[in-house]
């Protein structure tokens, strides 16, 4: 008899099978994909920020507010580097993103792999859990093997389980739901699961003709009139909306609220390092320079060729005269636009495209303390699975190694 089966060779898997067997346990892994840690590889574009050393309860999204630091702080920061420093992954702090020195997220997951077969942690790959069912002396676990015969299974019995299936977004990686699908079989509540860290689709048609442009900004999520996100950085306009870190931080209040029926806006500030009395005045101020200077050519070396365009277009504005033409009202016109470029959010992007998913299995039926869940005894969560995502920037693996390492300690 195994004492642990961990369903799931993801990060919290992985790091919920070594806390266990550094605990004293038999652990088994059960991983649908033919090799563990996938998803890790794609993360940092293939480096790996695995972690930051900036950390805030805002940092974690969760329907139950509290849970994800809670769980964090058993397993905080500090405690990961040296973890991961431990086991040969050595770190490097990129203002307060921490990578591999090897700048390969493959050291990573080879370190992590290393680790479960010092610990003789026995990783079953290629094998996809069907069921689990309760047992007077812990659990059935019902697998099928997914590289034999279609009618190749068998049924692990175990003292404890250790769900960390992931998500469903990035499917491609091997991430398909399953795992919420498991967990409601034995009686948990799924909080709506929708894209998270994922690209925003607006109503615009415009779009089509400033695909490819990458400005900085500042992105204002806009729910029925009230601003209730924002964030800096590179944005991407695309052919059907926008991209880039600030948009995939505000995204998942976006999914939720468009799931909920509201009224979504971005308003776009195309230079957030001026207040629009300064912008304004800089206008006035080119004006001056070069009176003969033609409409369409204003704004060029202000913004990229292609969003100047269509300011000029959208302020009503004639780009074959020259800008001495302009009025004190079309400057503040294209003030206005330049600071508060307002776009109609109508979608996020699919699953496939996310990085990660809002909700999942309900905190508020898993201890906090111990990740067993309050309604089947010997059950333990971990990862994604579970109703919590992070931002940008190594929030959603420190979610797993501190959810992983929790359960993996206490199962």
């Amino acid at each position: 008899m195994s004492n642990v089966i961990v369903i799931g060779g993801g990060a919290s898997g992985m790091m919920a099978a070594i806390a266990a067997a550094r605990n004293g346990k038999k652990v088994t892994i059960i991983e649908q994909q033919s090799k563990l840690g996938r998803k890790i590889l794609s993360t940092g574009n293939g480096r790996c920020n695995f972690t930051n050393t900036y950390q805030a309860v805002y940092c974690y999204n969760s329907s139950n507010p509290s849970f994800p630091f809670d769980v964090y702080l058993k397993f905080p920061v500090d405690k990961t580097i040296a973890f991961f420093d431990e086991i040969g992954v050595y770190p490097k702090d990129r203002e307060r993103y921490i990578y591999p020195n090897s700048n390969q997220a493959s050291s990573v997951v080879d370190n992590l792999i290393i680790e479960l077969n010092r610990l003789g942690v026995e990783i079953i790959t290629n094998a996809k859990c069907q069921e689990i069912l309760t047992d007077l002396d812990g659990f059935k676990v019902h697998v099928d093997y997914l590289d034999k015969e279609v009618d190749s299974s068998t049924i692990f019995v175990t003292d404890k389980v250790i769900l960390t299936t992931g998500g469903k977004a990035a499917s491609v990686l091997g991430s398909d739901g399953s795992g919420y699908e498991l967990a409601k079989s034995l009686g948990h509540s799924i909080i709506p699961v929708l894209p998270s860290l994922v690209q925003l689709r607006c109503q615009e048609s415009f779009y089509k003709k400033l695909s490819g442009l990458r400005v900085q900004g500042m992105i204002s999520l806009m729910v029925d009139g009230e601003m209730v996100a924002y964030d800096i950085g590179e944005i991407q306009l695309t052919d059907y909306g926008i991209s880039g870190i600030p948009v995939f931080q505000i995204s998942g209040k976006a999914a939720k609220s468009l799931a909920k029926g509201r009224r979504v806006e971005g308003i776009i500030d195309f230079v957030p390092d001026m207040q629009i009395e300064q912008l304004n005045s800089y206008l006035k101020n080119r004006i001056d320079s070069n009176p003969n200077r033609l409409n369409s050519d204003f704004l060029i070396g202000l913004l990229p060729r292609k969003l100047s365009d269509l300011l000029i277009s959208l302020c009503n504005i004639n780009p074959t005269k020259k800008v001495r033409v302009l009025s004190s009202n079309d400057l503040k016109k294209m003030a206005t636009l330049i600071k508060s470029f307002r776009t109609t959010i109508i979608a996020t992007n699919s699953f496939d495209k996310a990085q990660i998913c809002s909700g999942g299995v309900d905190t508020r039926e898993v201890c906090p303390d111990t990740m067993e869940s309050l309604i089947v005894k010997g059950l333990y969560f971990a990862g994604e699975v579970l109703d919590v995502d992070g931002l940008c920037g190594g929030y959603n693996l420190q979610w797993a190694w501190s959810s992983g390492y929790v359960g993996g300690m206490n199962c």
